[in-house]
């Protein structure tokens, strides 16, 4: 019996003997960018939802922490229905399979959009989760991972060694991006907030998920993951509208919405290179192909936000060599 085979035989047992549940059965869903693996529990007459989150490379406990802290803002998280931590299984509520990614189209994007903008503002707020320390997204923090996109996507993906120069121009220019950041308002950042994280459920209210790696970060990050999402690209007038309208809603006297903007923009080219990291990374070192198709969307988002900026230049032309 091989090592998942071994963990899904583990969790059966668990289920079983410590969940005590009735006949059922395991359906595997689509997982996420890390090793943590999700089942649907599918009773008689009900479902719930298993996480299989490996000890050593996963952990369960911030998950139930933020959880139950976004709970309490009246945001609608999954319960935690049982865990055993130290094992990394988790039972939770089952939100159904009304994706936003599946659901979103050009007559409700708006719509759906405004909800999601609407929780976001209140998950913002959230300032303390008992039981797990919220790390800082701090501006080395954000170098590392611009470090790591030139490893895996450069390097071992398009086998593109930078020049001296170049090094040195694209440095100068990581540098920007990841300073500008940090100088914006520091909030609760979910760090993943985008169409295959959120659920449309009944009475128009949104589920969320996969929340465990959050950080407090930069006011804009959330908002570029959702609103410039790697998965699903929308016109720039409705991107723009919604934009505005967040910066609207969260009262920020102090900061123009030209200024607003340019934070949104320039926080999105860092979390588009992490993307890219992370999806040739899952390809090179994980042998999972299924987040490639999704990196010509993200490499326009990166040429066409690059071009914008002189102090991003270097990244534009970069970005077009990595298209070719």
């Amino acid at each position: 019996m091989d090592l998942i085979d071994n963990r899904q035989h583990e969790l059966n047992q668990w289920l079983l003997t410590e969940c005590q549940l009735p006949l059922f059965q395991l359906h595997s869903l689509p997982g996420d960018a890390s090793f943590r693996r999700y089942f649907r529990v599918q009773l008689e007459n009900k479902s719930y939802i298993a996480m299989d989150a490996p000890p050593g490379t996963e952990n369960c406990l911030p998950f139930v922490a933020i959880a139950k802290a976004l709970r309490a803002l009246n945001l609608r998280t999954p319960e935690i229905i049982a865990s055993d931590i130290k094992r990394g299984f988790l039972l939770i509520t089952d939100f159904g399979d009304f994706l936003f990614l599946k659901e979103l189209n050009s007559d409700n994007a708006e719509k759906l959009y405004s909800k999601a903008l609407d929780a976001l503002v209140i998950l913002q707020s959230c300032r303390k989760v008992e039981g797990w320390h919220l790390p800082l997204f701090t501006a080395n923090f954000m170098r590392q991972e611009l470090e790591l996109f030139k490893q895996w996507f450069l390097q071992k993906h398009l086998n593109i060694n930078l020049s001296i120069s170049e090094e040195s121009a694209i440095s100068i220019c990581f540098d920007f991006l990841a300073q500008h950041a940090a100088l914006q308002p520091q909030v609760f950042m979910h760090r993943d907030y985008h169409s295959a994280n959120l659920m449309v459920l009944p009475n128009n209210e949104i589920g969320i998920l996969d929340f465990q790696d959050a950080f407090i970060g930069p006011v804009t990050y959330d908002l570029v993951s959702l609103l410039r999402d790697c998965y699903i690209a929308w016109p720039d007038e409705l991107i723009n509208k919604l934009v505005l309208h967040y910066w609207e809603q969260i009262r920020m006297p102090n900061v123009s919405a030209d200024e607003f903007m340019m934070g949104f923009d320039i926080m999105g080219l860092q979390r588009h290179l992490k993307a890219l990291l992370t999806f040739s990374r899952k390809f090179r070192r994980d042998n999972n192909p299924n987040y490639l198709q999704h990196i010509p969307r993200t490499l326009e988002y990166i040429t066409k936000v690059s071009a914008r900026y002189p102090e991003c230049q270097t990244l534009y032309y970069l970005s077009q060599q990595c298209v070719q």
